[in-house]
Parts: C-alpha cells; structure tokens; sequence
C-alpha cells in the first residue's frame, strides 16, 4: 500500500503563498498518477491539481489555475503544491493522492490518500 503524508499547511494572509509536500511511501513513485484535493467545511471536494507519473502533464481546475503549481520529484517520493496569491476562499483541509497510472489521468477513483493537511487564509 501507499503511505501519503502531507505537510506544509498554515495560516497565511491573503496575497500570501505556502508551499505543500506530499511524502509517499512507495519505491515507485512514477507508477501513480498524483493529485492534490481539498475541502472547505460545507463544500464539496474538489479536485485542484494532477500530475502525469512521470510529470509530463498537468491540470488546474479554474479555481487555481495561475496560482497553484503542482510538481512532483520522483527521486526523493514528493508531491509539491506551492500556491501563490491565496485567497480566503482557499481555506480548506488539503489532500494528496494517489492512483496507478495506468487508470488514466482525472480526478475520479483514487485509491491512496493523506490525512491532510489545514490551509488557512485570512487576515
């Protein structure tokens, strides 16, 4: 199985950036398709960010897209999230996940995830 830990979360003011790590457990990093998630209290999950397992594409939901930049190092098993120009509606309990590849490359069906880690933006 995949151990995921996130860390890097805080309290941060608007305008701000924090930079997220997703620490897995596998020796084969490069077999999973990796995601960042997150959840305000009284919304819906939403997928915010993937990347490819070798990192060649990734995708933004429009929330962040120009904010957050997802990456990956396969080498040292790490996920990042840095996100810049945070806004309060970016508070939420932030996630990382994992799924093999070979099932493609969305936001359904993941099978491995962190316990999260809290993200919140004010003044």
């Amino acid at each position: 199985q995949v151990h995921l830990v996130e860390s890097g979360g805080g309290l941060v003011q608007p305008g701000g950036s924090l930079k997220l790590s997703c620490a897995a457990s596998t020796f084969t990093l490069n077999d999973y398709t990796m995601a960042w998630f997150r959840q305000a209290p009284g919304k819906e999950r939403e997928g915010i960010s993937l990347i490819t397992n070798a990192g060649g594409n990734t995708y933004y939901a429009d929330s962040v897209k120009g904010r957050f930049t997802i990456s990956r190092d396969n080498a040292r098993k790490t996920v990042y999230l840095q996100m810049n120009n945070l806004k309060p509606d970016d508070t939420a309990t932030y996630y990382c996940a994992a799924r093999p590849a070979y099932k493609g490359a969305d936001f359904g069906g993941y099978d491995y995830w962190g316990q999260g880690t809290q993200v919140t933006v004010s003044s």
